[in-house]
Parts: structure tokens; sequence; C-alpha cells
């Protein structure tokens, strides 16, 4: 059994465009804590934890509770679309990547294509793998181009992560609960909600395009029980997600480097967004520097699956022509994805 990274070389695909819509209501640390404020004081919690320990100090809400994910993923796709320059009808995949999801069934792309008004010619489908799906579904679209089944994918994403803290936070403030459940469920407390839409097309056809080049994934399953989620509550145990999290993606680029990439030089890493001792470890140990690696999560949160393709769209202006650009995917399971885009 081999032992070692996915190496995937694309052959003809570039990156087209990418948008984000971020939502409507801005929710403070602040104000979490105050609405924590039963269990803060039977189980003496202090003040300021969300920000001390993971650096978020703010996250957004959808103003309409039920459809303000799926208005915010339709506009981040227009938007994207209008951006690349491509008609609705020449779009032949949509992959919805986010975590997020109302229902089991059908899938979540089904009324994403339909609000986007897709022709029926669009094939549609989602692709979960925790916070690394964006990626995913990427590298997945590329082959499609790069084989010709496909000339143009649209990948989308929406977060909506109310309910979930909601719930987070009754259930700490239950007269029942302990410092371990509040340990347990602190990471619910980091998400945020968002949405991002990327499209992808034929590199020879689009010199504008940023080059997809290449894909380095690993899988470190033996670690899938550390965050374990349904549509309403999510537990983690926080440090072993982080070191054992840490240890994949260090084998991951260690192997990239093994198969002679060279990632240590490259412009931008823009890792998936969690907290700031996640990130700060990942720079002291691959040294690539703090200035290189662009953070939102201190006001946007863990936007899941969205995090890495919000980051990118919100950078994407101080990248120059011929800059290389890291997408660093991680996902609890645990599973890894670094794509190389070159600008």
């Amino acid at each position: 059994m081999g032992n070692g990274n996915t190496g995937i070389v694309h052959a003809n695909t570039s990156l087209l465009a990418v948008e984000m819509t971020l939502p409507q209501v801005t929710v403070t640390s602040d104000e979490i804590d105050e609405m924590l404020s039963p269990a803060r004081k039977r189980l003496r919690l202090p003040k300021g934890v969300l920000q001390r320990v993971a650096g978020v100090y703010e996250r957004r809400w959808w103003r309409d509770r039920e459809n303000g994910w799926k208005q915010g993923v339709v506009l981040a796709a227009e938007r994207a679309m209008a951006k690349a320059g491509i008609m609705r009808d020449q779009v032949g995949l949509l992959i919805n990547a986010s975590v997020s999801r109302q229902h089991l069934e059908p899938a979540v792309s089904t009324g994403i294509h339909h609000s986007l008004g897709m022709p029926s010619s669009c094939m549609n489908f989602d692709i979960t793998n925790a916070c690394l799906g964006f990626v995913n579904a990427m590298a997945m679209a590329a082959g499609m181009i790069d084989s010709g089944q496909i000339k143009y994918a649209l990948i989308v994403g929406a977060e909506d992560v109310e309910e979930v803290q909601r719930g987070t936070i009754d259930r700490i403030n239950a007269k029942n609960s302990t410092r371990d459940d509040f340990n347990n469920q602190f990471a619910s407390l980091t998400l945020g909600s968002g949405a991002a839409a990327a499209v992808l097309g034929p590199a020879d056809e689009h010199p504008e395009g940023h080059r997809l080049k290449v894909t380095q994934a690993r899988a470190g399953t033996e670690h899938h029980e550390l965050c374990v989620a349904n549509m309403q509550d999510m537990r983690t145990d926080s440090a072993g997600l982080l070191e054992n999290g840490i240890g994949l993606i260090v084998d991951t680029w260690k192997g990239a480097n093994d198969a002679g990439l060279d990632f240590k030089s490259i412009d931008y890493v823009i890792p998936h967004q969690v907290s700031m001792v996640y990130t700060r470890n990942f720079s002291k140990i691959t040294g690539v520097g703090m200035e290189r690696i662009p953070v939102t999560f201190p006001d946007w949160g863990n936007i899941a699956a969205e995090a890495v393709p919000m980051t990118l769209a919100h950078i994407q202006d101080q990248v120059q022509c011929g800059q290389r650009v890291l997408l660093m995917g991680v996902g609890s399971g645990l599973n890894t994805a670094m794509m190389e885009v070159q600008w």
C-alpha cells in the first residue's frame, strides 16, 4: 500500500473568475460572550476566549435567515460568470461544495441550478468533504475540462452557521452543561457564514486566465473522529485537530517538495482559515512568512469550504501577473489538498 501524496498535473484549465458574497449581519465575539453569560457565570468561563484562543473577533450571519445563503451564492455566481465573460448555456457543470445544507436530499446544487436559470444540459451535483470541498471540486472540474468532457465549470458554495451557533449557545447555557461541553463545542463558535463562486475554463482559449498547475493531496483518515457534526451540532477535539491537521499539512508539504515542487518560494499561500495558532504554526514549520499568508478569519470566522475561495477573492486584486498562489484546503476527516495557481 502506497504512503504519500496524490499528485495531479493540470493540463489545460484556468481559473477565469472567483467572487464572493459577505452576509449582511456582523456578530462580534463580544456579542457571543453576552449570549453565553449564563454559562460563563455558572462555569466561571472568562470573557474573550474566542478572540484570545482562536483570534476570531467577528463573523457574519445572513439577514434573511431562510434564503439569505441562496441569494448570496446566486449573486456570487452571477458576478463570476459575468467577470469570466461566459453565458449560462456554455457551462457544462455546476458543483456545490458547501458543508451547510438544509436537508439530505435533493442535492443542494439543484436549488442553486434552478435559481441561476442554468440550462438542462448543465450537470449538477454536490461534493462534500468538510472544509476541503471547494478545492476538491475545482480539481475534479479541471480534470473534466482537461479531458474535453466539458468546456466551462461553475463551482459554488454557501455556508449558513447561525442555526448551529444558536443551538450551540443554548446547549452550553443549559444547566447540566459542563466545561467539557464548552470545550467540545468551542470550535462551532468560530464559524462564519458566506458564499463563493469560481468559473473554470480551457486555458488555451483564455490567456487572461489564471492557470491551474498542480494539486498535491493526502489523506489522514485515521483522524476521522476528531470533528463530527450534523446539521445542528458539531463536536470537536480542537487540540487533536490542530496537532494532526498541521501534521498532515506538513507531510503533504514535504511530499510535494520531494516530488520537485518548490512551494516554499510561492508568492501567496492561502490556507484554510481556522485560527491564529494554526496559521502561525504553519508559517513557522514551513518557513513561509506571515506576510505571504492572507488571513480573513479575524473578521469572518471559519467559513468552512468557502474560506479559501473567499480569501482568494478578497486579495485577488493585489496578486500580480506571473505570481504563484497556493490554495491550501484542509477538512476534518482528515484530508488536505494544495492547488498551485499561476496568476
